[in-house]
């Protein structure tokens, strides 16, 4: 997920309002200034290749590679034709990440109208293997959760997600609520695995009954980790 770590292209789409926003070096800067960085996959069949990404707003940051790296290490096993879902998508680098590393599908979800554009620009250019399916939509996460429980109630065949990426904007501190949407919508597969990332420990977390915090790391001011079934 792409924002760090404070306001970010879906605070500013809805609305919410924001006036600064940290740096990874602990600065605090103003929001207002946009810009361009290179986002660079690190792994996979697009290995090498850098992608140049808006930044709406100067606190959007992609999941810095360090991260990015020790959590597809994590994942390395089961990646390879999962299904992944990334909620908060921001420049995509998860899901970006994970289609280049063998994903069969990614759904990318942003509120930010810019951010699905630039998604569904990249996408045209990134040779996808054959099956391979890629999937932007603009609207909210919670949004997204809702529909998917209201579809899946009239629904024999709904996809379930066997890696969801959680890393939602740092200052509104929605990955609680988010936990507990996705829970709610019961789009994950059996052995679904949930990436999540925050700026305080995940230790914090109230997960439900038979769920655990499987593996997590901090990098920085950034808490990340693996949320899995305690039978997994």
């Amino acid at each position: 997920m792409a924002r760090k770590p404070s306001s970010t292209l879906s605070a500013l789409s809805s609305g919410l309002p924001s006036s600064s926003s940290q740096s990874q070096s602990g600065k605090v800067v103003e929001i207002r200034h946009a810009g361009r960085q290179n986002l660079r996959i690190i792994g996979g069949e697009w290995r090498g290749r850098k992608i140049t990404v808006a930044t709406v707003a100067a606190g959007l940051r992609p999941t810095q590679d360090r991260v990015r790296e020790t959590l597809f290490n994590w994942v390395a096993g089961p990646l390879p034709g999962a299904r992944c879902l990334d909620l908060f998508a921001g420049t995509g680098a998860l899901g970006l990440e994970a289609l280049s590393r063998g994903a069969q599908q990614v759904n990318f979800v942003d509120l930010s109208n810019i951010a699905t554009e630039h998604l569904i620009e990249h996408l045209k250019h990134l040779p996808k293997a054959t099956g391979q399916v890629a999937k932007v939509e603009q609207m909210s996460g919670f949004d997204w959760l809702r529909n998917y429980k209201a579809n899946a109630a009239t629904s024999f065949q709904s996809l379930t997600y066997d890696l969801v990426f959680l890393d939602p904007p740092f200052a509104l501190a929605l990955l609680q609520d988010t936990l507990k949407a996705l829970w709610e919508s019961q789009c994950l597969a059996t052995n679904a695995l949930i990436y999540v990332e925050q700026a305080k420990p995940l230790t914090d977390l109230v997960l439900p009954d038979g769920w655990r915090l499987h593996r997590s790391k901090k990098a920085g001011q950034v808490f990340y980790g693996l949320i899995s079934r305690l039978d997994r």
